[in-house]
């Protein structure tokens, strides 16, 4: 028995990047039990986070709160600049997923989150956005940090890949992020259930 955890996020939300760093965390216990994770960047314009509707959004700001404690992360506040259009850094990294390692592509991620949730900075535009993959934690030279964002910027193709793996959650029922597909294969890596899940504690 084994499985795949397609795990659907964007880099605006806060709850997908506790769900990023939990499941980085039992990335190894999953591995033992043959679930190995894959993650989908995906960009949804217009879903508007509870905290920005005004009857939500007292309880929206204690539920973060309740949500860094519980995840144990660093305490951060949500950016005055949220929420930001993703689509330029989600192609950016979906086009990193399918050139560079693995381990590269999940550390950009993480970094999305560090520079958009605790250095406030919007990653959206591509000054910005060039100056976090030109940065010695990326771990891209200068001339590969600018042939991505400028991919990102003009290539149909991760424009065409990118709106197929949002359209993609959204037809497995996903409304926001972050969204799971959970797959369970059996000893010979056929699929004997598939599930949906919403939300970072699930």
């Amino acid at each position: 028995m084994g499985g795949l955890i397609h795990a659907y996020y964007d880099c605006v939300s806060p709850y997908s990047f506790f769900a990023f760093t939990h499941l980085q965390e039992v990335r190894a216990v999953l591995a033992s039990h043959g679930v190995s994770i894959e993650y989908v960047p995906t960009s949804k314009k217009g879903n508007q986070p509870p905290w920005l509707v005004p009857a939500k959004a007292k309880l929206g700001q204690l539920e973060l709160e309740r949500a860094i404690k519980y995840w144990k992360v660093e305490p951060f506040k949500i950016p005055k600049i949220f929420p930001i259009l993703t689509i330029l850094p989600q192609r950016a990294l979906t086009y990193i997923k399918h050139t560079y390692p693995t381990a590269q592509f999940e550390n950009t991620a993480h970094l999305y989150w560090q520079w958009f949730l605790y250095k406030h900075q919007d990653i959206s535009k591509p000054d910005i956005l060039r100056e976090l993959l030109a940065s010695p934690e990326a771990g891209f030279s200068r001339e590969q940090a600018e042939e991505i964002l400028t991919i990102a910027m003009t290539d149909k193709k991760w424009k065409e890949e990118l709106t197929a793996t949002t359209q993609a959650a959204l037809d497995k029922g996903a409304f926001g992020a972050p969204f799971f597909w959970v797959v369970k294969t059996d000893g010979h890596g056929r699929t004997v259930a598939e599930e949906p899940f919403f939300g970072s504690d699930r």
